[in-house]
């Protein structure tokens, strides 16, 4: 009977413990949405053609619905806010789990960034990803000087001030989630068009450091193991700026592996960009209108160079795509 009884206080323990870990996590779902965007990916069908992989300059500025409405790809945008280059790496290993794809499109801004940001950025990507291999490796390679491993594992370790400061968004959402994205694309319908640039700062490095290489040689040879076209791409964001120095190091890149690399910033008039009017942010990052000029300029691109599948004509997808591209709709009908 002792034995019962400890083996049922010791089973309540861990249900309060659990409970307790779940309670004071972040949601993401009413505040900090970019959190939540990681994990969207696993409820969604299998069936991408492309996937990209990157910052906020992916999920910002690429509509996979305009991609399928303008040429039936299949498409998700496996981005997160301040994705490093090794967390884009081990994202790609996850999704290579699930399917393979035709093409993976990198944004290569991520270049820039050779070490950790911020603890807040990492959660961001880290903290609603599955448990995985993967996932092990992006916490080890990504956490600051002051966090620590287990905090991944046991968000009270981080979070249990918030015990104190719990909203109703704890509660709506312990046992529920709802979705921001569509595959990926994170709609902002805000007009805050350039006024002023931030002065360009000199550029102290003319290259790239070498782990961001290390990691870039990963990505192309892991694409090139599963047979995958893998695509460099630079998003049209005016800031931070983009030094031609910068860019010609990826060029170079590119020439020597046989990748085809697509600087948009060279692009502006064709895809007829206005940043008075196409940013939401004062030219960090196109705005619904601008990313359906982006998205709309490269789908025809995409679609010819690589073969891509048109899942228009396609039953079992292109019920799924007709019934978010009524969701988008909706949405943006709506304002939100």
């Amino acid at each position: 009977m002792k034995v019962v009884r400890v083996s049922l206080i010791f089973i309540l323990l861990l249900m309060t413990f659990w409970f307790l870990n779940v309670l004071v996590s972040p949601k993401y779902m009413d505040s900090l949405v970019e959190g939540s965007m990681i994990s969207e990916y696993y409820d969604t069908p299998k069936n991408h053609e492309v996937i990209f992989i990157g910052d906020c300059e992916v999920y910002a500025n690429f509509s996979p619905m305009v991609f399928y409405e303008e040429e039936g790809i299949s498409s998700y945008i496996r981005g997160s806010s301040q994705q490093l280059i090794w967390q884009s790496y081990s994202i790609l290993e996850e999704t290579l789990k699930y399917e393979t794809p035709k093409v993976v499109i990198f944004n290569v801004n991520a270049m820039r960034y050779s070490e950790p940001v911020s603890e807040a950025y990492n959660r961001l990507t880290i903290d609603k990803m599955k448990w995985s291999k993967e996932k092990v490796e992006i916490i080890r390679s990504s956490m600051m000087e002051e966090e620590n491993f287990l905090s991944y594992v046991f968000p009270i370790l981080r979070y249990h001030s918030r015990i104190f400061e719990l909203t109703k968004e704890d509660f709506t959402y312990f046992f529920q989630k709802k979705t921001h994205t569509f595959n990926g694309f994170l709609i902002n319908q805000a007009v805050n068009g350039v006024k002023s640039l931030p002065s360009k700062r000199p550029l102290t490095e003319d290259d790239f450091a070498d782990i961001t290489y290390q990691y870039l040689d990963k990505i192309r040879l892991l694409c090139e193991e599963k047979g995958i076209e893998l695509v460099l791409i630079k998003a049209p964001s005016l800031y931070p700026y983009w030094y031609s120095e910068y860019d010609e190091k990826i060029k170079e890149y590119a020439s020597k592996y046989q990748l085809d690399y697509y600087n948009f910033l060279e692009n502006i008039l064709e895809i007829n960009l206005d940043y008075s009017t196409d940013t939401y942010d004062g030219g960090l990052h196109l705005n619904l209108q601008g990313a359906t000029k982006l998205s709309k300029y490269f789908a025809p691109i995409l679609k010819e160079k690589y073969s891509l599948t048109d899942y228009r004509e396609n039953n079992e997808v292109s019920v799924y795509y007709e019934k978010e591209l009524e969701k988008y709709y909706e949405e943006i009908g709506s304002g939100v």
